[in-house]
């Protein structure tokens, strides 16, 4: 039985499947938006939400949670196929900042170079886990930017952030037991 993760022995880090899987699954087709190119590293996602009756607000602009949930967990994703099994990636904290009202079809890309993943991986070596902030903006097909949006994501080695569960998880029992 092939799993959610493997595609015909392909994994979902190979960037057909991952458009593939990403577009069908739930909760991104409910945002609206849709990967339209991902390069097969998953080192760039490209990404459209388009202005129809399922994104459009009361006034006819595009709604704003549509513009942010199409983005959200792009990043994550990404960086957990790129860092491999050995890292933890979470979604720690976004901020958006909406420039102008959405009135078309908006896109956004995601780049994310070797020299991003080395440098969080000797960081992470380092420090066993760290925040890094990466920015990402929504602009129609003149350029314009509609809204910009920082995200903070969390990264630590995998063996650190089982001990560091573990230890929460026994001093959380003993609080309780006292």
């Amino acid at each position: 039985m092939v799993k959610f993760g493997e595609w015909v022995g392909r994994k979902i880090g190979t960037g057909r499947a991952f458009k593939f899987f990403f577009n069908i699954s739930p909760m991104y087709r409910r945002s609206g938006g849709r990967i339209v190119e991902a390069s097969e590293n998953l080192e760039y996602i490209k990404i459209k939400i388009r202005l129809n009756y399922k994104t459009r607000n009361y006034v006819g602009t595009m709604y704003g949670g549509h513009m942010y949930s199409c983005l959200d967990g792009i990043y994550m994703v990404q960086l957990l196929n790129l860092l491999g099994k050995s890292y933890v990636v979470w979604d720690k904290m976004a901020t958006i900042k909406f420039k102008r009202p959405g009135t078309s079809t908006l896109f956004a890309e995601f780049n994310v170079s070797k020299e991003l993943i080395e440098k969080i991986k000797a960081d992470v070596t380092a420090q066993n886990e760290i925040d890094i902030k990466l920015d990402v903006n929504l602009v129609d097909s003149n350029g314009n930017i509609c809204a910009e949006v920082e995200k903070i994501i969390y990264i630590s080695s995998k063996d650190f952030f089982k001990e560091k569960q573990k230890q929460k998880r026994a001093k959380d029992k003993s609080t309780i037991e006292n």
